[in-house]
């Protein structure tokens, strides 16, 4: 899959190749996506440093951390707010904040400082019927060659679902390994989609000793694993990791 270049005069695109940058961050410069190829990343914007529904959902990244780690992802985080800002605000979050059982929290991914604006307005995080000052809640899925492969945007008052945001990733990681897509409401475990047999394929599938769990001429199931796709996904995690 090769990605659509990408003009300045258009937003990014799922498909497309994600728009390069150098950036300070909290964890310094990064050179994008160079510095993370082989690897999946998870770009999501915020509003601004010091609001409530934004600390709710960078303890919650963290938190999650280490599970985002296992499926060779890293995050990065984006606001309009300088690197000082960015800074002082995650002390504070380590400091003082309580929230949903969790406390102590310390940010150890990337956090990008774009007061120019350049970098969200380049990945159209910058929505002016919201805000012309602020980041809106956008998510970007970024695959190990670097191309765009699921968007996400939520409001300013509304935080990020993390159980979808995990989801949308494993399935995507499904369909490059395993070569099969998911269906509505699918969680790691349950059947998946195989692709559109043939005629005479189709006829076999759907009866007798190799009957899919769900069959017709345009949809047929088959079981996978959790155990499964976590030891697909874990090797090739660590598989990764060697290679770096």
């Amino acid at each position: 899959m090769t990605g659509t270049d990408t003009s300045k005069d258009r937003l990014p695109l799922i498909g497309d190749e994600a728009p390069a940058f150098t950036a300070e961050t909290t964890q310094g410069v990064i050179d994008f996506p160079k510095d993370f190829k082989g690897r999946w990343v998870i770009l999501f914007s915020h509003p601004a440093d010091f609001t409530p529904v934004c600390t709710t959902e960078f303890m919650t990244f963290s938190k999650l951390a280490d599970q985002f780690k296992a499926l060779n992802t890293e995050l990065i985080g984006l606001s309009v707010d300088s690197l000082s800002s960015h800074i002082a605000w995650l002390h504070e979050i380590e400091k003082q904040v309580k929230f949903n059982g969790m406390e102590n929290m310390r940010i150890n991914f990337p956090l990008i400082a774009d007061l120019s604006m350049h970098i969200a307005k380049k990945y159209g995080m910058i929505h002016p019927g919201s805000s012309d000052t602020k980041a809106v809640r956008a998510v970007f899925f970024i695959d190990p060659k670097g191309i765009i492969r699921t968007i996400l945007y939520y409001p300013a008052s509304t935080g990020r679902n993390f159980d979808e945001i995990k989801r949308i990733l494993t399935s995507l990681q499904v369909a490059d390994e395993f070569g099969r897509s998911t269906p509505a409401d699918w969680q790691p475990g349950d059947d998946v989609i195989v692709p559109n047999p043939s005629t005479l394929d189709g006829a076999d599938k759907c009866s007798g000793k190799n009957k899919q769990s769900t069959c017709a001429w345009f949809l047929s199931t088959e079981p996978l694993q959790k155990e499964k796709i976590d030891e697909k996904l874990t090797k090739k995690q660590k598989t990764n990791q060697r290679k770096s």
